[in-house]
């Protein structure tokens, strides 16, 4: 795992030194502390900087890294688990390589097949190629989108990096966009290609973008892989005992290919199913010692330790768990700078405390990442099955039923009230809408009725929830398959894949999630409902008899609800950080106060520390935001 930073020039006159890139690189020292390299076009066209943090072929594998007649040159962050056998085949076909890593094999890829090597490649990956011969600059990402690449154009130059502190270290302009504004507020995070800073953006999971330095007209990045759809026959054609036979390969190879290591590694366990399902796979794949890491909480409603402490007991880890207080809260400046935009994921606290907890074991860890999104875990997608069934109904009787769910009080955060409301209060709404109305940090109409009117006019919110909108109503099968489609290519990538690589990275730890293998994805997509809702496959999976004739997974794990990963933010809010939020929120000066109206925001704290409404979503939206505005100081458009 590692830090790529490049330039490349836009127009002839300009011309790209190391001095740029190497200051590019050295604000990613944390994505890379044992190694750094830098490379320059022979004629100031383009130039690349590199961290290295070293897991496989330690000793060599140095980036950038060229061909044989320096060509072509890669700079590339991940890992690429395929790498063995695409190695054979290039050796066949005639090229020759000098080192034993991933890296390499990406190189002669790209000279042999051209952009169609994205397609061939099985990992994670953030990827910079530059074609001397053509004179192109060449950018991928991977499938999924678990490996950041960012990018800005200042200057006639295209700066690129795998975070955005990289490209502010070169001073290029900071200018707050309204309408990512806007979707960070709704969502908790600014969703891909958009970026916090107007003018920059990210490349989307699954593109590549091939760019010239010669100045002619810029193309646009191009989708290489699309998340399947699910099958028009709803899977029906596929038996129970077949789909149990393909997952125990595919989930078996999927955890094996992300073994491979030169350096010690382990994995996250909450205690979940997936994680749980992780941990037990490398235990019978002979991974010694096998190294689990857990957190949790002093509020049982948040905290899975003792469900972790059964697994580890039952695969026999080396098993380490931490407790998590508001005392955490004070890496939140810690977070503004790790989180170079705007990031209110609350797990994003815990994460960061894991991965630097686990480093001082390991320096790869697997997680259970993408399980819920393949197998229906989320509460959310069995809601829109089931509210649908009302969608028959004329929109006045639908409108009684919100009403009703409007007189049930919202409750605490993970209260059945609370769930019950949300769930009736949405009836009303179109399927999409009402998916929106579930994951929305800030609603529409609440974040409507409180900003000022030129920042309500400048975020254009109706563009934010359109373009979730058009995302669900493109996709195919029952409204839960859209939802699993809709959170794949926003919420996955967005938010939660975002918060694990950056947080783990801070503290140079690399991360794997064996769920996101991309032929181990297909075929969830194609399952039947019956068999993907709820996790129900995974779950009769992992009722098999071991060797020992017991279940692969406890009972106890199988059979428990599903808790989350969160923090019990609303509470502290109340209590511990009660002055802490309506300090920072209402200072004068403050961001939040040049976006929003004071008497919404004095509202806004005041009924949810009083506890008759949950806010902890919006406001810690806010405080989050306030904290990233103080770390890194942008300009707000004029």
């Amino acid at each position: 795992m590692c830090g790529i930073a490049g330039a490349l020039r836009l127009d002839p006159s300009a011309r790209i030194d190391s001095t740029l890139v190497e200051r590019m690189a050295g604000a990613q020292t944390h994505r890379g502390p044992d190694e750094d390299g830098v490379y320059l076009d022979p004629h100031a066209r383009a130039g690349f900087a590199f961290r290295r943090l070293s897991i496989i072929d330690v000793a060599h594998s140095h980036q950038p890294l060229s061909n044989e007649d320096e060509t072509v040159w890669l700079e590339f962050n991940g890992e690429i688990y395929n790498f063995t056998e695409l190695r054979g085949e290039l050796i066949d076909r005639g090229h020759t390589f000098r080192t034993t890593g991933d890296s390499e094999v990406i190189v002669h890829a790209w000279e042999e097949w051209g952009a169609a090597c994205f397609e061939r490649l099985a990992g994670m990956f953030a990827i910079a190629i530059w074609d001397q011969r053509s004179g192109e600059l060449i950018l991928a990402r991977d499938r999924f989108g678990k490996k950041p690449l960012c990018y800005a154009i200042a200057a006639n130059r295209l700066l690129f990096a795998s975070e955005l502190k990289a490209i502010v270290a070169t001073g290029a302009p900071r200018v707050i966009d309204p309408a990512a504004l806007a979707n960070y507020l709704l969502y908790q995070y600014v969703p891909a290609p958009q970026c916090i800073y107007a003018g920059w953006g990210k490349l989307p999971p699954g593109h590549f973008w091939r760019i010239r330095a010669d100045g002619t007209p810029q193309t646009t990045p191009v989708r290489y892989w699309d998340i399947p759809e699910a099958p028009p026959d709803g899977g029906r054609a596929m038996s129970e005992e077949d789909a149990l036979d393909q997952l125990d390969a595919l989930l078996t190879r999927a955890v094996e290919k992300r073994l491979i290591s030169d350096v010690p590694l382990g994995a996250f366990l909450s205690g979940g199913v997936d994680s749980s399902i992780v941990v037990g796979l490398m235990r019978r794949l002979g991974v010694q010692p096998l190294r689990t890491f857990s957190i949790g909480f002093p509020d049982r409603r948040y905290d899975e330790r003792h469900h972790a402490r059964a697994v580890a007991e039952r695969f026999e880890t080396e098993h380490h768990e931490s407790v998590v207080t508001p005392d955490a809260m004070t890496v939140v400046d810690d977070l503004a700078w790790a989180y170079d935009e705007p990031f209110a994921d609350s797990s994003a606290i815990p994460t960061l405390l894991l991965s630097r907890w686990t480093r001082q074991s390991v320096t790869v860890a697997l997680t259970g990442d993408g399980g819920d999104e393949l197998f229906g875990g989320y509460d959310r997608y069995r809601a829109a099955n089931l509210a649908a069934r009302l969608d028959w109904a004329p929109s006045a009787l639908r409108g009684m039923v919100a009403g009703a769910g409007h007189a049930i009080p919202s409750g605490s955060a993970k209260s059945h009230s609370r769930r019950l409301h949300r769930l009736l209060t949405a009836i009303g709404e179109a399927p999409a809408a009402r998916y929106r109305a579930w994951i929305h940090v800030f609603t529409p109409a609440l974040l409507s009725s409180g900003l000022r009117p030129e920042w309500r006019k400048a975020m254009r919110i109706a563009d934010a929830t359109g373009a979730f909108d058009t995302i669900y109503n493109a996709a195919a099968g029952t409204p839960a398959d859209r939802a699993m489609r809709l959170d794949m290519e926003t919420y996955l990538p967005g938010d939660l894949l975002q918060k694990v690589d950056i947080a783990s990275m801070a503290a140079s730890l690399e991360c794997r999630a064996p769920f996101l293998d991309h032929e181990l994805a297909a075929f969830a997509v194609s399952l039947p409902p019956r068999l993907r809702m709820r996790k129900r496959l995974l779950r009769t999976w992992a009722e098999r008899a071991d060797d020992t004739g017991r279940p692969f997974l406890p009972r106890s794990i199988l059979n428990r609800p599903k808790m989350g990963f969160g923090v019990p933010i609303g509470t502290w809010f109340r209590r511990e950080l009660r002055e802490t939020l309506t300090d920072a929120l209402l200072a004068p000066g403050s961001l939040t106060l040049r976006l929003f109206d004071g008497t919404f925001v004095e509202r806004l704290i005041a009924d949810h520390q009083s506890g008759r409404a949950e806010h902890a979503h919006p406001l810690l939206a806010l405080f989050m935001l306030e904290h990233w505005s103080r770390r890194w100081s942008p300009t707000l458009p004029v």
